[in-house]
């Protein structure tokens, strides 16, 4: 039997897709490039600008839920066009000089647009294409959270030295009202969609059943720990270069893009790996499951080398290896949950599972930043922080190894929901 094609124009929405999770990533990461001249501008204590960092994320996780059920009966266009809209909007009032608590307040509001980002363009993309074919695109769009700070680091941060962190905020804010432009133009709905008929004949399991399924499961623990890692990366990676190694803010921005290089890298080689091993006929517990979980333990196990390493560099470079393999989970997951949901709640199941893993970026900056207060020097509360991370990936990453088993998850749904109920 012939794989399902792609329909035309499946990767020209993969490329807008793309585009817009650059801007998500772009917009993620300008507060944690600007932290040491918003603290100096601010007078902020390292412990408020871990609560700044974590602000982004307070209604992350429940925009995200409530976005992804309306994603289940709205068309993803007038939904990803709303939410780029949002992050636009949030971006200029830092325009002007600011208080803290109003650059909070932003990014709070700005968390909440952008919560609902990576599953509902997920699920966009899953109406482009078959379940055999998924993997690649959604590493393609993953690509974009790597393209977004390779691209926009250098950017932002020239605006930084040479003007003032203001201007990277307007910046983003004006790119947004751009891609709302070109997505209203050229955003279209996918046609893999099943008709109203088979739709309404489709098996659907109860959301209590679905989320606590072993696979479920196993992505939310795993996506935690590599969220962890991103969420410290996002915020505290480029201070850790100016502060913790006493490199200049124009060295630092240089540096901060090493390890979404290397993170790129690792991306589109585990999408095309697990691709290419889905076509030769492997199983999806080794193709996406093993896959995925197996980096985060090496992962793990590099970050707890980082405070016993002698040197700048060799330190960077733990950090960059360590950290940037934990986006090999990110590529296999959503795939995964869409093997085993049914297409009618895949929307909200995706977005669920964003809404739990993303926890973590509430958790992390503001650990990190406590860390660092209490401690004797600032270095010291560093490493605290990065011996943390490690712990956590590699529990992460073996939970997953433990609970990854897509290829037989619908199985046993469907069994489960097929046994009779006894008085």
């Amino acid at each position: 039997m012939n794989a399902q094609s792609a329909p035309q124009g499946a990767w020209r929405m993969t490329f807008l897709l793309f585009l817009f999770m650059l801007m998500n990533f772009a917009d993620k990461i300008v507060v944690g490039l600007a932290g040491v001249p918003i603290m100096t501008d601010l007078k902020l204590e390292p412990q408020q600008f871990g609560l700044l960092g974590s602000s982004f994320f307070f209604l992350y996780s429940v925009s995200a839920v409530a976005v992804g059920f309306l994603a289940n009966r709205v068309a993803t266009r007038w939904v990803l066009l709303a939410l780029a809209l949002i992050w636009a909007l949030a971006q200029l009032p830092m325009v002007g000089d600011v208080s803290f608590m109003t650059l909070l307040i932003c990014r709070v509001i700005l968390g909440a647009g952008e919560g609902p980002a990576g599953s509902v363009a997920a699920h966009a993309i899953y109406k482009w294409f078959p379940d055999e074919k998924r993997t690649l695109p959604t590493a393609v769009l993953a690509q974009g959270s790597a393209f977004g700070i390779i691209l926009a680091v250098p950017a932002l941060n020239w605006l930084i030295v040479y003007h003032n962190w203001h201007y990277a905020f307007g910046a983003l804010g004006v790119v947004g009202l751009f891609w709302v432009v070109a997505w209203l133009l050229l955003g279209k709905e996918g046609p893999l969609v099943p008709a109203l008929a088979t739709a309404a004949k489709e098996i659907r399991f109860p959301y209590l059943r679905l989320l606590a399924s072993r696979t479920f499961v196993g992505c939310c623990a795993a996506s935690f720990g590599a969220y962890w890692a991103l969420s410290l990366g996002l915020t505290w990676f480029t201070p850790f270069i100016v502060t913790g190694l006493g490199f200049s803010q124009g060295e630092a921005g240089v540096v901060s893009i090493l390890p979404w290089i290397f993170g790129a890298g690792v991306v589109l080689l585990t999408g095309w790996i697990s691709q290419v091993l889905v076509a030769r006929g492997y199983s999806t517990r080794l193709a996406r499951g093993i896959l995925g979980a197996v980096p985060l333990i090496a992962g793990g196990i590099i970050l707890g080398l980082v405070p016993y390493a002698d040197g700048a560099r060799l330190q960077i470079a733990l950090l960059v290896v360590g950290s940037g393999l934990s986006g090999s989970i990110y590529v296999v997951c959503g795939p995964m949950i869409s093997e085993f949901t049914p297409v009618s709640q895949r929307g909200a199941a995706i977005a669920i599972y964003g809404a739990i893993y993303t926890l973590a970026g509430i958790m992390a900056p503001w650990v990190m930043g406590r860390m660092i207060q209490r401690a004797s020097g600032s270095v010291e509360g560093y490493m605290t922080g990065f011996t943390i991370n490690a712990v956590i990936l590699v529990v992460s990453g073996l939970l997953g190894l433990l609970l990854l088993w897509p290829n037989s998850e619908r199985e046993r749904l469907l069994a489960a929901t097929q046994q009779p109920k006894f008085a």
